[in-house]
């Protein structure tokens, strides 16, 4: 009989035990990995790398079904789910400890093995230190189960007798000890902070911003309705939607930011640092943004007044020429730090509307969760063709030679924002008095402006709102509609119609492959 082996057929407490003590292994040994991820780089952690694996491989509708369900809480669903699995696996690995002591410390050992390799194998990885967490992690793990599983062996071996019981004791005396080092350890390090962390944190409260030789111009008394529920005209930062596959979001020191640009028509490839960016004429403007993600009637979409510079003046520097003026690039791909790439047609970018490199949101340096120190933005695009949050790099190329990130997944290659209303007052199933009821929204078709909104009772007639004063066409516009109530249950309609003309269709179409479009309506019981 060796080491390994148990002495005789496990009890039921046998088993109970070795799954507490496979449970608190894994627990112990993700707690050790993250206390070392807060030292190396968080997103280097066991449950961000395979959560960021799991991500990138996840159909396109698995990922818009997350969306819809869970909106932006759907990484930490995600991440929810991760440890539900591990700790279920936890459970198992314990079990077959008992029988085999060693082959169950060798699984805690393979689990770090392939969370070091989800690590390492990251877009955003550019250390072979991104391995140490998971691997230290699971040592420790490893060795705990081992000791733990070794204590159950003694008490079975003297089962009947005083000693068995003091072996019991032992048991939970060591779980509970090294739980309780585990956790507080991880308190600890959380309290303290990440280096990495604090030194993007320290510089984006260092940064200010500049005054822009290019400020956006006022915003008109008119375009901010007083009506209550109804979306603000700006978005508060705090906000503003949030849809990435950043499982981790990025804390990217300023100071250590470069910004490379290079590629086909790129007469010398540049670098840039933060201080050089800002040097450039800085630009300031109002401009919506909508995720592609966004269902009719959705919550993803948001306006901000953003401070920056010209993309195509930045291009024009380097020597870029968009398709219409001979360049051989068509596609612009933005790299972030997360690996995330984005590409943008060079065409949009360099037609004369407002593509900006922005470190400024809402009169703030940009919020971490927006792309602190510098994303890209493009009026009239969706995000995901577009807005690219911790860039650093742009690569010119074309659509036939590279495809981004979304476009093998099922997403259109080219995506202009489509014509879209929401009503945001009354609420969907609210109750009502009758008499005068408010209804009111927002309308956005950027980089072409709302030209009309109508709203329609039931299956009446389709009667004009009045529409809020335009602050430009890159931006949304809010409306209001008085309507006088009934008693029932109505069923409330908005449609709008875009700067060219174009009104949008009734019928409702999924989000992929380029957005959603239809009708928003709202019912609402009038009493």
């Amino acid at each position: 009989m060796t080491a390994s082996e148990s002495p005789r057929e496990p009890t039921r407490t046998d088993r109970l035990l070795a799954a507490v003590g496979g449970l608190l292994a894994g627990y112990v040994s993700l707690a050790v990995a993250d206390i070392a991820a807060h030292w190396v780089r968080p997103e280097a952690g066991p449950v961000p790398a395979v959560g960021g694996a799991v991500v990138d491989q996840t159909p396109a509708a698995v990922k818009e079904w997350a969306i819809r369900e869970f909106g932006e809480s759907d990484k930490a669903v995600l991440q929810l789910g991760i440890l539900v699995v591990l700790g279920l696996l936890a459970v198992g690995i314990g079990l077959l400890a008992l029988r085999h002591r060693l082959l169950g410390s060798a699984a805690v050992g393979a689990f770090g093995v392939l969370g070091a390799l989800a690590a390492v194998t990251r877009p955003d990885s550019d250390s072979a230190l991104d391995a140490v967490p998971s691997l230290v992690g699971a040592v420790v793990g490893a060795i705990l189960l081992y000791g733990l599983i070794g204590l159950l062996f003694a008490r079975r071996a003297r089962a009947g007798t005083g000693a068995a019981q003091a072996d019991r004791r032992n048991f939970l005396v060591v779980a509970l000890s090294a739980g309780l080092a585990a956790t507080g350890a991880a308190a600890v390090a959380r309290a303290i902070g990440s280096p990495v962390e604090e030194n993007a944190a320290a510089s984006r409260a260092a940064l200010r911003l500049p005054k822009p030789a290019s400020p956006a111009p006022a915003v008109p008394a008119g375009a901010q309705l007083r009506v209550p529920g109804i979306s603000p005209f700006v978005t508060p930062n705090r906000d503003f939607y949030r849809v990435d596959t950043a499982l981790v979001v990025p804390r990217v020191d300023a100071d250590r930011w470069r910004l490379r640009v290079h590629g086909s028509g790129v007469r010398e490839e540049l670098t840039l640092t933060l201080p050089e960016l800002m040097t450039r004429r800085i630009v300031e403007r109002d401009i919506t943004l909508a995720c592609v993600s966004n269902e009719v009637g959705g919550p993803y979409v948001g306006n901000a007044r953003w401070l920056g510079v010209s993309l195509a003046d930045l291009l024009r520097e380097v020597g870029v020429r968009p398709p219409s003026e001979g360049g051989p690039a068509d596609q612009l791909v933005a790299r972030s730090v997360d690996g995330m790439t984005i590409g943008t047609p060079v065409e949009a970018v360099m037609d004369g509307r407002d593509a900006l490199l922005a470190f400024g949101m809402n009169g703030e340096p940009l919020p971490f969760t927006h792309g602190f120190p510098v994303r890209m933005l493009v009026p009239g695009l969706y995000g995901y063709v577009s807005a690219c949050k911790w860039i650093t790099s742009i690569e010119l190329t074309t659509f036939d030679a590279y495809d981004a990130y979304w476009v093998p997944r099922g997403w259109a290659a080219q995506a202009p924002v489509k014509t879209q209303s929401r009503i945001d007052t009354p609420r969907p199933l609210a109750r009502t008095a009758a008499g005068t009821v408010m209804i009111a929204g927002v309308a956005w078709a950027q980089h072409r402006g709302i030209r009309r909104v109508e709203v329609r009772i039931d299956e009446g007639p389709w009667r004009d709102a009045r529409l809020a004063a335009e602050d430009s066409p890159d931006t949304w516009r809010q409306w209001t509609y008085p309507w006088e109530a009934t008693p029932g249950r109505r069923t409330l309609t908005v449609r709008a119609t875009d700067g060219t003309g174009v009104t949008q269709p009734e019928e409702r179409t999924d989000t992929m492959p380029d957005g959603a479009q239809g009708w928003h309506s709202v019912v609402v019981t009038v009493k």
